[in-house]
């Protein structure tokens, strides 16, 4: 897993009118807390922020005040949603060899079967519990040869060692359903048996 380094300063000034002065200087406000101490309120350079997050689950050593060091991973990102820009952020404090639980997003390799059916992901991220320091930015999943009614649980899916499941095994992630153009031929079928009727 990737590690990120940013530097931090703690900020005094709460409320919009706050967070609006920081937005307008390029920074975002953010909040660091966790492991029962009292949350540190902070203002991150807001384009090192932003290139640090395209990293599902980044995990995040914090300079802050040039004074103290923390490990941190994003626990809830605030982004505008007209323009897409960051607008908080809130970092959960870890330490090295604590265990976290976190999503992991499912990515999928291999064909289907032929017959131009439709591949369901019914999650989009696997809850997992993992070091905080080697948490996987993804898990694969092949898909290759499954064909109408195959379901990929939870319980199926490899994980890199030292990565358990935080969630039901028997949890459906990704389904192949039947392609539609098969429907409406049955219905038609159906619709000339009523007109026969």
């Amino acid at each position: 897993m990737s590690e990120v380094k940013l530097t931090a300063e703690t900020r005094t000034e709460f409320g919009k009118g706050a967070a609006r002065r920081i937005r307008r200087a390029h920074k975002v406000p953010g909040v660091l807390y966790g492991h029962g101490a009292d949350p540190v309120h902070l203002t991150f350079p807001g384009h090192d922020l932003l290139l640090a997050l395209r990293t599902p689950n980044v995990l995040i050593s914090l300079d802050i005040d040039g004074q103290r060091s923390e490990l941190a991973i994003p626990k809830a990102v605030q982004r505008d949603p007209l323009k897409g820009f960051l607008e908080h952020v809130d970092l959960l404090l870890v330490k090295r060899g604590e265990k976290v639980t976190v999503e992991v997003p499912v990515h999928t390799e291999g064909e289907l079967a032929p017959g131009g059916n439709l591949l369901e992901h019914l999650l989009d991220a696997l809850p997992v519990e993992a070091e905080a320091t080697h948490i996987p930015e993804a898990v694969t999943v092949s898909v290759e040869g499954l064909s109408a009614g195959d379901t990929i649980h939870a319980k199926d899916i490899e994980l890199p060692q030292g990565v358990t499941l935080a969630t039901d095994g028997e949890t459906a992630v990704l389904q192949v359903v039947a392609s539609q153009s098969e429907a409406p031929a049955e219905g038609e079928g159906e619709g000339e048996e009523g007109a026969e009727a």
